[in-house]
């Protein structure tokens, strides 16, 4: 062993301690271990910053793009409508959101999918008194075999194609994934809709019935001349809906009046109607019934008094406020929903420490968190990954707070409510992307930044939303691993670790080597990263290849389904920290599910990959 493997061995070893200390971020850790390679000269000065040009990170960063306008298209609220009389047992309602989760994250961006079919998921669950974390551990899951069947749906299968391209020469295709995933994929999905039983009962998460809600909102909508709903009854039209929308109030001859319908009442021309739903369902309605909207306000929130005093405080002095700050002639004040996603500035941190006040103009008016908030004001509690936090602010602002805090909300970003969707458009777009890429008539990273191009040129995203879409410590957490990675290889460290596993695997048949390099990697991938799995154990998995005379493929495709098939840990992945908080999950239920769902992607993914990824 010489200078430089000792070297690497020890920043790779410090590397794994920093991520299970996790009192600092991922990208900076990444950061550090790059400097720190670089001072030891490990990886060469010149080449510190290659794993920037690597052509993952645009594509990883214009997938998310594309993500966002699918989700913002509405083609999900329309899907579910279509899919609602499959919505009947409690195994088909977790079965059909599960298949739909899988089928989007192959062609999107896993978590991605995962955060677009989160609010679908909760509604079901409150429609059908069920908890929410019987759907949404299934739902996070569904999104890491579904991301695992196409280049393109999660991190691992990229950065393996990277890895391979700079092994051979030349990287993975679209759908080279897909037939060892794909069967993984269909027999989880089937496991999934079923084994949701094994998730321990009573768990209340931020996202459960009686957690925090949002009070539905109040809207006005104009019946015009074409409406189908003209000569139609009140009850009529609200069993049309579901009974999802209830019509409390109806204006005539002007509004002048404003009178309370019973069912029988008729609809008539340029009556409007006082609904109460989700805004969502609104929307919905709406287009059905080709509504005119004539506006909306939000219902007064009854607030608890704790709540209530703490809204109610005198605004702090001396701090000049920041640019961020609303307009002072905006008065109108929306309450949101939000949950604190993994890369939030505000973890760590009080809303007190922040001047969330001051800079923003928001009130923190409730916190959830399973059993861990401690006796201390709201106003002094310091926010964690998963975190439900309730925020009272400008309406006008509240969307551009939400990006700048690092939150997603429950609900839609913008509702959009009385402008018109445009949802065919973006799915043509992705449609072209996948077939190109999926053809081969352009590289999968040019396809979809072209994609995602597209998307701003023709309005369907602004260049802020864009932008905003970019998980950037993500990009540089890659960025700065691919030089490290390189350099395991380049200073033998990956060749001296295989020689040492390639002893114990001169001993063993072959489908045991291949489903040990699976199983290492999925057991150390919740201790470093899915991306830094695949970068450590890549080059590690290529050299015991090499030295055993196996093709590379099939241990290149093992470290990637490895990395991709987290279901022990909510820390593995994003996913799964993202549906912590949500569910009410405590770390180790995450095994009483993800077990055998482990099992079960290695009992089938290790025959799959020698059947098509021959050995020899």
């Amino acid at each position: 062993m010489n200078r430089d493997q000792i070297l690497t061995l020890v920043i790779l070893g410090g590397l794994i301690a920093l991520f299970l200390w996790d009192r600092l971020r991922y990208d900076l850790v990444a950061l550090l271990a790059l400097l720190a390679s670089v001072a030891c000269g490990i990886v060469p000065k010149d080449h510190a910053f290659s794993g920037f040009a690597n052509p993952v990170l645009p594509l990883i960063a214009a997938a998310l793009i594309v993500s966002v306008a699918i989700g913002q298209s509405g083609a999900i609220e329309i899907l579910l409508r279509w899919l609602k009389p499959l919505l009947g047992s409690k195994a088909a309602q977790v079965g059909v959101l599960v298949a739909c989760v899988t089928l989007l994250s192959a062609f999107v961006k896993n978590i991605g999918a995962l955060a677009i079919f989160i609010p679908a998921a909760i509604q079901v669950a409150r429609r059908n008194g069920r908890a929410p974390s019987e759907f949404l551990m299934p739902l996070s899951f569904a999104s890491l075999l579904g991301g695992s069947m196409t280049l393109i749906g999660t991190s691992p299968n990229l950065l393996i194609s990277t890895v391979r391209q700079e092994l051979v020469g030349q990287p993975f295709h679209m759908f080279d994934f897909t037939p060892v995933s794909g069967g993984i994929a269909i027999l989880g999905g089937l496991f999934l809709a079923f084994g949701w039983r094994l998730i321990p009962k009573g768990l209340r998460g931020t996202a459960d019935i009686g957690g925090f809600t949002i009070e539905d909102y109040t809207s006005e909508v104009r019946v015009i001349a074409k409406s189908p709903f003209v000569g139609q009854t009140v009850g009529e039209v609200e069993r049309l809906t579901g009974n999802d929308v209830g019509i409390v109030g109806l204006i005539r001859e002007g509004g002048r009046r404003r009178q309370i319908p019973t069912r029988r009442w008729k609809l008539y021309a340029n009556d409007v109607l006082v609904v109460e739903a989700e805004p969502q369902v609104i929307e919905q309605f709406a287009r059905d019934g080709n509504l005119e909207l004539v506006g909306t306000e939000k219902k007064p929130q009854k607030l608890p008094d704790n709540i209530a005093a703490d809204a109610k405080a005198p605004r702090r002095t001396g701090k000049k406020p920041a640019p961020e700050r609303p307009p002072a002639d905006d008065h109108e004040l929306t309450v949101v929903e939000a949950i604190v996603t993994a890369g939030s500035d505000l973890i760590g941190r009080s809303a007190s420490e922040l001047h969330l006040r001051e800079r923003y103009g928001v009130n923190v008016l409730g916190i959830g968190r399973r059993g861990r908030l401690r006796s201390s004001r709201l106003h002094q509690q310091r926010f964690e990954a998963g975190d439900a936090v309730v925020l009272q602010g400008h309406s006008s602002r509240m969307p551009d707070i939400l990006l700048a805090l690092g939150c997603l909300p429950l609900a839609e970003r913008e509702l959009k409510l009385g402008q018109p969707r445009r949802l065919i458009l973006p799915l043509i777009i992705l449609a072209l992307a996948v077939g190109a890429s999926g053809l081969e008539l352009v590289p999968v990273d040019i396809a979809f930044v072209a994609a995602a191009v597209a998307l701003v040129l023709f309005g369907l995203l602004s260049l802020k939303e864009a932008y905003a879409a970019v998980e950037w410590p993500i990009l540089i957490l890659l960025g700065c691993l691919i030089p490290i990675g390189q350099a395991v290889e380049q200073t033998g460290t990956a060749k001296l670790i295989a020689s040492s596993l390639s002893g114990a695997g001169a001993f063993l048949p072959s489908y045991a080597i291949l489903a040990a390099v699976l199983v290492v990697t999925m057991l150390i991938t919740p201790i470093l990263h899915h991306a830094a799995a695949v970068l450590v154990m890549g080059p590690i998995a290529a050299s015991l290849a090499q030295m055993l005379g196996y093709n590379l493929d099939p241990f290149l495709i093992a470290v990637a389904l490895g990395a991709g098939s987290d279901f022990l840990s909510p820390i593995g992945h994003q996913s799964n920290t993202l549906v912590m908080g949500l569910g009410g999950y405590r770390f180790g239920d995450y095994w009483k599910l993800g077990l055998p769902l482990s099992a079960l992607v290695v009992v089938m993914g290790v025959p799959l990959i020698m059947l098509f990824w021959p050995l020899h």
